[in-house]
């Protein structure tokens, strides 16, 4: 952060998601510690490179500042720039609309993830409790008497003795 401290263009900085930070964090989808999320505060995108000095300092010089967006239409492309300007042009409560539609099927996204994983974590601690219920069974056919009695040479050698 301290080598960014004075950019007119880049901020560094860290949250404390378990804190005061922590509706910020849910607003950008922060689920793991650490995160490292990157560019336009409205439309962070997760960083995935290095976690040492060198590399994040690296991508922070190649990366951070001025990006595409509705105040730098310079540096999009032609098919961000078209989509800017179609934003630009729709009604603020047909835009605050859309925002609304997208936001509320993010949040069904995560539910519908989150309802499946619970669906998981239910069937995995079933599927657990069988197999320890049946290797409780096994072990209790007497596995460990026939284990003792093999190494204890007690072992019939298969030959019948009249």
């Amino acid at each position: 952060m301290a080598a960014f401290k004075d950019s007119k263009t880049a901020c560094v900085a860290d949250v404390d998601c378990t804190a005061g930070g922590k509706s910020l964090c849910s607003d950008n989808g922060i689920r793991g510690y650490p995160s490292i999320k990157y560019g336009d505060p409205n439309n962070l995108e997760e960083y995935k490179g290095g976690r040492d000095y060198n590399s994040l300092k690296e991508f922070a010089d190649k990366n951070l500042g001025p990006s595409c967006g509705p105040n730098n239409l310079d540096l999009c492309d032609a098919e961000t720039t078209e989509s800017i300007k179609k934003f630009q042009a729709m009604p603020a409560a047909d835009l605050e609309k859309e925002i609304s539609e997208k936001e509320a099927s993010l949040e069904k996204l995560e539910k519908d993830f989150k309802t499946f994983v619970e669906g998981l974590n239910k069937q995995y601690q079933e599927e657990t409790k069988k197999k320890d219920d049946a290797i409780a069974e096994v072990k209790a056919s007497g596995l460990g008497l026939m284990k003792a009695v093999k190494a204890a040479g007690g072992a019939a050698s298969g030959k019948s003795e009249l």
